[in-house]
């Protein structure tokens, strides 16, 4: 049954589809379009749904819109046209995702990075939560769309200029994420769903995971109340193979002569470079290299509950609640080399930014040995398990009101939290090392796709797991949880009046609470432990290397490492605290590092609003606009509990290990911020089915929670020479990021449901964070590597000493100062008297750098007639003022925005009789991902998605569909296309399912 007056549909559209470009009304988050009721009308209407419905809607939606927002929507109830939103988001114009494990986790916007983009619930700011990479104490805002199902997702709203009724925290973007209200579809109404996924990456098996979803909504007495239940369930196992380079040497010049740095001319070594870089030249060499084999498993639980009641036309009454759990469970095995920078041979590129063909190194007999002094140098292989969960609980109400003489009035408040925290009794981020002890010389081939490592080993340690023995290892706690209470008012007043249409007003109260812990137990025991004998080979399980890196040229090269091992590393690590305690004082069966950096920031915003919506004619021609102005106050309380380090040991030849103080001390810190928000929309249609637009806004992005963090945190190990060990600390008085915004667009809607649209947007920002650094001692802490007893043993064995040759002296004639625990063969401690250890030490600041981005928006939908067939094209142009030159050496501080690249999409779609089909390519140009000393670039990339679906008449739906059908690999690279970073090959995957509408 439906309410009288209103029709009942079985397939009711509720706005565009992934494929559209569409334009809210009116108020942001606000009242949805009205629909005149009248039953005669209604009656004998054929409704279309579908892809060309929600195409249809969509440009009805731009064209009479103030104001650029793009939209996407559900075709039908609990049928999202991707299982990932960030998957369906990359379609709109100007949007592009980043993707983490072959799933769309964030967006980019215009150029604008994750953290610039502010992602909200029903118009509520949301908390997130992540443990980013598990290996460091987790900073971002940006939220992560694995997080939630699309299934209980209505419609996602992309803002793209700003609105004063908007919340801030995206100078990129404000997106809305809308969920469905049972008593928007009156009735019993409801959608059942159930896939079936085939993931090609996967290195062993084709098992098939099951994802199954559901809504279900129903109203009652006579449409005045009613309730809606959704839920999912998805489990998904995959795999990935990548080639990394964990660390590069930064940009030397061919000048420079030291630890690192290619050999001069005089030296011996220089005849075994091939084409050196010139001394104006820049070039960076490997640190280390690895192939990594991951196996992971992920299940997301999504539900969502929500009691509407509505006792009069005029009163709107709901209580709601979501719920999401993300769990992944991830096990990675990997298998590489260091390097020392003794005997190398390299060949490199032309300048003036040199790039390595090869890089290689050979070592003598001796260096480590199998079980002690003998035979060649360490063959790294690590493995690690990990089991992180992100839980997100949102709970609110909302009473809207509709008063006489057109006053409205609404009330909505919610508490929801985001906490992430690890679920393996191990840690977040763990490495637990092993080698081979006979490695004879190394090499990396960088002049194909995926990098070839390659090695010698000499006879006796061939690569085997009866050779293997543990060595280093480190187990990394972090948590992280994010709370938000939140309280919004909101009004409005509609005028009967020719000049203004209507006032609207509002005041929030955000209260936004972070805590942010960390810990870690590392033993630097790399030389090895364990003997061979000592270590089960049944713990590592040889396999062949080149078939799970297929997909790259360079893969199946004959000179690559022939296998990996997988490793059983639960028992490795049992077997390992049981003979030598390196879980250290950690809870009985767990390694689980006490949190040593335990940091907590609290936000209070206090944000008033009031525009206003004017509609008047300019001649003959009808024009609205929109003013509105947001103030915004803003206090941070920042308390930081930091590990203190009180003394040091030189533990490895470029390596001093901190030791900390068993108890850490809080401190606080405070700011205090406020903005002013204009913005203004305007639009007018001189010609018939032409619309122009014009937008200005100021809107902010509020630091990342690292950089407004107190307390001091030193990075680990500690590192040989001033300058090289690394210390930073937050500062909670930065001022936000704030953008000046134009934007423009012309729009030309020449057929039913077709358009062509330009635009232009031009953002000036200012308040960007730099990062300040000093050369300074901090906390007193000796440098044993210049101390008294490393200077004795100088004098005693000469000036090149190595550091085995200098422990072993010290070890022998001033045992007070050796520690026999740190390291392969000892370590020297730290003294009194000693040098200071020297920080390069970092801390975020405004800088008086600014940046202006602009660029073009092109955007093409056609229906070709009465075929069903249609198309979507679009394309995105970035341009920014600033840019990173590759050129510079490392010591040459540059500031450069990320993220800016151009993006498109090209979409051919077929709907008629009952058959929905798409094929979808998106591409994303390089561009800068980030920097410190040096840049990290991600090369261009594009993708191909399809899918198709049929509709039989009794409400059931079959459908398959393709993500990455080509299987288009991902890399990444440094100052040259050669240096590598990252490289990846790419897989497809697949799934069918069915699903049941009534």
């Amino acid at each position: 049954m439906s309410r009288k007056g209103t029709p009942s549909y079985t397939k009711f559209m509720a706005g565009a589809s992934v494929l559209a470009l569409g334009v809210t009304s009116q108020t942001a988050l606000a009242q949805d379009a009205e629909v005149a009721e009248n039953d005669e009308a209604y009656e004998n209407v054929i409704v279309v749904s579908g892809i060309r419905a929600s195409l249809q809607d969509a440009m009805n939606i731009k064209r009479e819109a103030t104001g650029v927002v793009d939209a996407i929507s559900a075709e039908d109830i609990g049928k999202f046209p991707d299982t990932n939103l960030a998957e369906s988001l990359q379609r709109i114009t100007g949007v592009s995702i980043d993707r983490q494990s072959g799933e769309g986790s964030t967006v980019t916007v215009r150029g604008f990075g994750p953290d610039f983009n502010l992602v909200i619930v029903n118009g509520r700011q949301m908390p997130t939560s992540t443990l980013g990479d598990g290996f460091s104490a987790p900073s971002s805002r940006s939220f992560d769309f694995a997080n939630l199902a699309s299934e209980g997702v209505a419609g996602v709203e992309v803002y793209k200029s700003g609105r004063a009724s908007l919340p801030t925290g995206g100078i990129g973007s404000v997106i809305n994420i809308k969920t469905p209200k049972p008593l928007d579809r009156p009735g019993f109404q409801g959608s059942i769903g159930a896939k079936a996924v085939y993931d090609t990456s996967r290195f062993e098996g084709t098992e098939i995971t099951p994802e199954i979803s559901g809504i279900v909504s129903k109203t009652f007495a006579d449409d005045r109340v009613g309730i809606l239940l959704a839920g999912s369930y998805q489990q998904r196992k995959a795999s990935q193979a990548q080639f990394v380079t964990g660390n590069w040497r930064p940009g030397y010049t061919g000048a420079e002569n030291n630890w690192g740095t290619l050999a001069q001319q005089g030296d011996p070594r220089f005849a075994n470079i091939e084409n050196r870089p010139g001394p104006t030249d820049v070039y960076q060499v490997p640190q280390n290299v690895a192939y990594d084999f991951f196996n992971f498993e992920r299940e997301r639980i999504n539900g969502q509950a929500v009691l509407q009641f509505q006792p009069t036309d005029s009163l709107d009454m709901r209580l709601d609640y979501m719920y999401s759990q993300n769990t992944f469970d991830s096990r990675q095995d990997s298998i590489g080399v260091w390097f020392n920078h003794g005997d190398t041979s390299s060949a490199w590129t032309d300048g003036p930014a040199a790039g390595a063909l090869f890089y290689a190194e050979n070592f003598d007999p001796g260096v480590d040995g199998l079980d002690g002094p003998g035979i060649g140098k360490d063959l790294a292989i690590t493995g690690a398990v990990g089991a992180n969960r992100s839980i997100n609980h949102s709970i609110g109400g909302n009473v809207a009101w509709e008063g006489l003489g057109g006053l409205r009035l609404e009330l909505d408040a919610h508490h929801s939290t985001a906490e992430s925290k690890p679920t393996s009794p191990y840690g977040s981020g763990i490495a637990v090392g092993t080698a081979i002890f006979a490695t004879q010389s190394q090499s990396v081939d960088y002049t194909s796709d995926m990098p070839v490592i390659s090695v010698q080993m000499y006879p006796g340690g061939e690569i085997s797991a009866s050779n293997i023995r543990p060595a280093g290892n480190a187990f990394r706690n972090a948590y992280f949880k994010n709370e938000i209470n939140e309280v919004t008012l909101r009004g409005g007043y509609d005028f009967d009046a020719s000049f203004i249409d209507s006032l609207d007003f509002g005041v929030s109260y955000i209260e936004n609470k972070v805590r942010s812990a960390f810990g870690v137990i590392q033993n630097d025991t790399w030389g090895g432990t364990l003997s061979r004998a000592e270590t089960p080979d049944d713990l590592f399980v040889e396999r062949a290397l080149s078939p799970d890196l297929a997909g790259m040229s360079g893969s199946n090269d004959p000179s690559i490492i022939p296998v990996y091992f997988q490793i059983d590393t639960e028992n490795l690590i049992q077997l390992l605290d049981g003979q030598l305690g390196i879980c250290g004082a950690a809870p009985a069966g767990t390694c689980l590092a006490p949190y040593g950096d335990d940091r907590r920031i609290t936000e209070e915003t206090i944000a008033p609003y009031v525009q206003t919506f004017h509609r008047f004619d300019l001649g003959d021609t009808e024009v609205t606009m929109r003013l509105g102005l947001r103030y915004e106050e803003t206090e941070i309380t920042s308390t930081a509990l930091s590990r203190i380090p009180t003394g040091t040991v030189w533990a490895g030849a470029n390596e001093i290990t901190p030791i900390f103080a068993p108890e850490s001390d809080f401190t606080t810190l405070e700011g205090k911020y406020d903005n002013w928000l204009p913005a203004v929309d305007f639009s007018i249609e001189p010609a018939q089915d032409v619309v122009l637009r014009a937008s200005y806004s100021h809107t902010v992005t509020r630091p990342t929670y690292n950089n407004l963090q107190g307390g001091i945190t030193v990075a680990q190990p500690l590192r040989v020479g001033a300058g090289g060990s690394q210390a930073s600390a937050g500062n909670p008085g930065l001022l936000p990021f704030k953008s000046k915004n134009i934007d423009l667009s012309a729009e030309w809607y020449y057929d039913d449901a077709s358009y062509v649209s330009v635009g232009f947007f031009n953002k000036n920002v200012s308040n960007f964070i730099g990062s300040g650094t000093t050369q300074t001692p901090l906390f007193n802490l000796p440098d044993p590597s210049q101390g008294a007893a490393a200077q004795a043993a100088r004098a005693a064995l000469g000036a090149n000493a190595t550091f085995e040759q200098l422990v072993a002296w010290v070890a022998a004639n001033r045992p007070g100062d050796f520690d026999p625990s740190f390291g392969t063969a000892g370590g020297i401690v730290g003294a009194a008297g000693d040098p200071d250890v020297i920080f390069t030490f970092s801390q975020p600041f405004n800088s008086d750098q600014s940046a202006r981005l602009w660029g073009w928006e092109f955007a093409l939908q056609h229906n070709f007639w009465d075929t069903g067939f249609g198309a979507i094209l679009n394309y995105t142009i970035v341009k920014s003022d600033t840019s990173y030159d590759v050129t510079q050496p490392w010591t040459v501080t540059q500031f450069a925005v990320t993220g800016v690249s151009d993006s498109a999409n090209a979409v051919l779609f077929y709907d008629k009789n009952g058959i929905q089909a798409r094929v979808a390519y998106n591409w994303r140009d390089k561009f800068l991902a980030a920097y410190d000393q040096d840049p990290y670039f991600t090369d261009s990339y594009g993708q191909v998605d399809a899918s198709a679906s049929y509709d039989f008449d009794n409400g059931l739906t079959v459908f398959v569909e393709g993500i990455n059908i080509l299987n288009e690999d991902r890399s990444g690279f440094r100052r040259n296309d050669l240096a590598k970073h990252f490289a990846a090959p790419g897989y497809a995957r697949y799934a069918a399912g069915v699903r049941f509408t009534w």
